[in-house]
């Protein structure tokens, strides 16, 4: 599992290398300087949203921002036991992201495995792309702009990222997902 302090180093890591200071990476990606600061000293756990921002300001990708130096490959077979957590116990919105393909570099699509707790609350999120869910446990109200929809097992959506979004589970299970950014 990747510590969130090791991320936030690395996040430093790169900016620092690519000569930006924080004030420069916060008007590229519209985050407040304070919010990066505290992303990049591990007092924030940064959503996936933010993480896709994050790399394309940097000029970089998410696996980059992850550390993980694997040779280029054509394929990426990930185990169900070779997942990785992408920051401990989820989001600070108690959301949690499980890699499903972290050993293939330079990826135009991020996959996950999102889980929404059953008492999350509407943490609205708005990236650049487009996103698509796929539900495969529980069911859940899924909010893009203001528009509302009955999401169930086995139910996908595709949607632009763009408009704000969100999801609530319903009848106090989580709900589990494949999730799929295009980052590219």
């Amino acid at each position: 599992m990747l510590s969130e302090e090791k991320l936030g180093m690395r996040i430093r890591e790169i900016r620092k290398a690519k000569g930006l200071s924080l004030d420069k990476l916060a008007q590229l990606t519209g985050f407040t300087k304070g919010y990066l600061s505290k992303v990049e000293n591990s007092d924030k756990a940064p959503p996936v949203s933010t993480l896709v921002v994050l790399a394309e300001a940097l000029g970089t990708t998410m696996s980059d921002l992850f550390g993980e130096e694997t040779p280029h490959r054509t394929l990426s077979l990930v185990k169900k036991d070779q997942r990785r957590l992408m920051a401990r116990d989820g989001t600070i919105f108690g959301y949690s992201y499980e890699t499903l393909a972290h050993t293939y570099l330079n990826k135009h699509m991020e996959p996950y495995i999102l889980t929404i707790p059953a008492q999350s609350t509407s943490a609205v999120f708005q990236h650049k792309g487009e996103e698509m869910l796929l539900v495969i446990q529980g069911s859940m109200h899924f909010h893009h702009g203001d528009q509302e929809y009955l999401v169930e097992e086995g139910d996908c959506i595709y949607f632009d990222s763009g408009i704000p979004h969100y999801g609530l589970a319903m009848n106090g299970q989580d709900v589990k997902c494949v999730m799929v950014i295009l980052v590219s």
